[in-house]
């Protein structure tokens, strides 16, 4: 079950060395500085074999977690894992290496890891990154502590304030005519916070409109997450048409794209735009990107939500049993000004 102390550079395939050194540095930062894991805490790594980022993950972990346990969740019973999960104790860390998703029955393993007190690192669906994307998803764990807690905190305090937001990009301007809902953060920090860890990589603050319908303008979408959960990247960027919060037209759309708003439409009755998300990690571009959407969703830019599901905010009229989709989509983004203060340009962040 336990893999000797270094594997060899085979076993990590089109990742090479270089890569899974930087790895095992952006580990360290990530189980030090984010999760504050030390000696007095056990760790306990699930991981799988089944893709060459998985593997060489892993490898970063047992480089710093030498007393660590170490599970192959394909040589071993459910029932040997969950027991595994369960010796452990408040404060302990569990990581989850996951080529896809690990399947537990109707145990949702990291809201229930969170339930027994336990810090969690997930790692999902890294077999949608092959190639090139796994060095791109080691470069996104980097831990840079004084840009996203400084970065991070800066835009929350901006964004709670702000009475309006705009964005702008490829000529087209869409405009939030109200206050937006209190920032949440998932910058690496969790004091004060009930759950310690979550999904890795890292790099994001969310809100949404406070009133949905002061939502209008026009903004130019260059990917969108499609049925597969898959970056799906249009050769021409589509123009949404947003009034009073809801999507009316589709300039330049794609069959697929079209089929996104074809079953949101008949399931819920309209496409709303709900969450404003502020990607921070600067690792994932327009241009660099990952096959997975849940991961590409930490860009360093603006995405969008589709549909009428949000589960961190709540709005009357929006009953949770009929609100069914979430699509993230990602908007062409040149500026976006919080009031008029100009908080992004030239592709990144500019408040302090």
């Amino acid at each position: 079950m336990t893999l000797p102390a270094q594997a060899p550079h085979d076993h990590w395939g089109d990742i090479d060395a270089q890569a899974v050194d930087s790895a095992a540095s952006h580990l360290r930062d990530v189980l030090h500085t984010v999760v504050e894991h030390g000696p007095a805490h056990n760790a306990l790594v699930v991981y799988d074999t089944r893709s060459d980022l998985a593997r060489a993950l892993t490898e970063g972990y047992r480089r710093n977690l030498p007393h660590g346990q170490f599970i192959d969740f394909d040589t071993v019973a459910p029932t040997e894992v969950l027991a595994a999960f369960r010796r452990m104790q408040a404060h302990d860390l569990v990581v989850l290496i996951q080529s896809t998703n690990f399947r537990l029955e109707a145990f949702r393993i990291r809201v229930e890891l969170f339930k027994l007190g336990l810090k969690v690192i997930e790692h999902v669906h890294l077999s949608r990154m092959p190639g090139a994307q796994g060095a791109h998803y080691i470069e996104a764990l980097a831990y840079d502590s004084a840009y996203y807690r400084g970065v991070g905190q800066a835009l929350k305090v901006r964004i709670d304030a702000a009475a309006s937001a705009r964005v702008h990009g490829g000529g087209e301007v869409l405009v939030f005519a109200s206050a937006l809902e209190p920032a949440k953060l998932n910058i690496g920090h969790y004091s004060g916070m009930h759950n310690v860890g979550g999904q890795f990589p890292i790099g994001e603050v969310f809100t949404e409109a406070q009133d949905l319908e002061a939502v209008n303008g026009r903004v130019q979408v260059h990917v969108f997450g499609d049925t597969a959960y898959l970056v799906n990247r249009p050769d021409t960027p589509i123009t949404l048409v947003i009034e009073r919060g809801r999507v009316v037209r589709a300039i330049d759309a794609t069959p697929e794209f079209d089929k996104l708003l074809d079953i949101i439409t008949a399931d819920e009755g309209e496409v709303w735009v709900r969450e404003l998300g502020f990607g921070m990690n600067r690792a994932f571009t327009r241009e660099r990107r990952v096959n997975d959407i849940g991961t590409y969703e930490r860009m360093c830019g603006i995405h969008l939500s589709l549909g009428a599901k949000h589960g961190v905010y709540q709005k009357s009229g929006f009953k949770r049993k009929d609100a069914r989709y979430h699509v993230d989509v990602f908007a062409v983004t040149d500026a976006v000004y919080l009031d008029d203060e100009l908080v992004y340009k030239d592709g990144g962040w500019c408040v302090a």
